[in-house]
């Protein structure tokens, strides 16, 4: 039996062992994934010492964390500095990010063409950060990055009317809104929305985040993390199943 597991803390709220579980019921294949809440990053070499797997995906907070501890790294995530899936061969690891897959073709679902945007604003700089700076700088479209801690970054405080027109989309990278913290918001200035706003939470349960509900509410287009998850997810399947060269 194949092993595939997902590494983060914590992992109450993770979508990936169900999704997973289903498609090897589904489709007849031997193998299982399971959870692997880690208080450190440190536990992961006791983990690696327990199983052998064969692939592994990587959730908040150990997407950068996680780097030092592997063998090799796919030249994208290399570039961007996180990681969120591992593949083993014969006992090599290898570090590769699939976010960046996720992100924009989730996002080319919601604005349907760059054009549309007049630049982003990015809330937070976690390891979810980097891959959508990536694909933003990939399709062309400016952006500033918005953070608590503003050195070399804005603050939320900073976001003013002529910040927020210039910028129409708005990414939340962050995990506030995410189940169970579902009352928490980023701290931009939502009586600013309006139609022309497009706005992405990288978050998926709840479904329908505060973040989203107030550009709702102010008439922009919306997207939750859903897609971006789903696909993600497949593009893991797909190295970890790519033949070995």
């Amino acid at each position: 039996m194949k092993h595939f597991g997902l590494i983060g803390f914590p992992l109450s709220h993770s979508f990936s062992p169900d999704y997973f579980e289903n498609k090897f019921a589904k489709n007849k294949i031997h193998a299982n994934y399971k959870s692997y809440p880690l208080e450190q990053i440190d536990e992961f070499v006791k983990l690696l010492r327990s199983l052998t797997f064969s692939g592994i995906n990587v959730t908040i907070p150990y997407k950068e964390q996680v780097m030092p501890f592997l063998d090799k790294l796919d030249p994208v995530a290399s570039e961007i500095g996180a990681v969120n899936t591992i593949k083993f061969i014969n006992g090599i690891s290898i570090g590769y990010n699939t976010d960046v897959y996720g992100f924009e073709n989730s996002l080319l679902g919601l604005i349907e063409t760059p054009d549309r945007i007049s630049g982003a604003l990015i809330l937070g700089t976690g390891g979810a950060s980097k891959a959508v700076k990536y694909v933003l700088k990939k399709l062309k479209i400016k952006y500033k990055i918005v953070s608590r801690n503003s050195k070399n970054n804005i603050s939320y405080s900073d976001l003013s009317n002529d910040i927020m027109n210039d910028h129409n989309l708005i990414i939340n990278t962050t995990p506030l809104g995410m189940y169970p913290d579902i009352l928490s918001k980023p701290a931009i200035p939502y009586h600013l929305l309006h139609e022309n706003n497009f706005l992405y939470d990288l978050v998926y349960n709840p479904e329908k985040t505060i973040f989203l509900s107030e550009g709702i509410i102010h008439g922009a287009k919306v997207k939750n993390g859903h897609d971006m998850l789903i696909l993600q997810a497949e593009r893991s399947w797909e190295i970890w199943n790519q033949p070995e060269i």
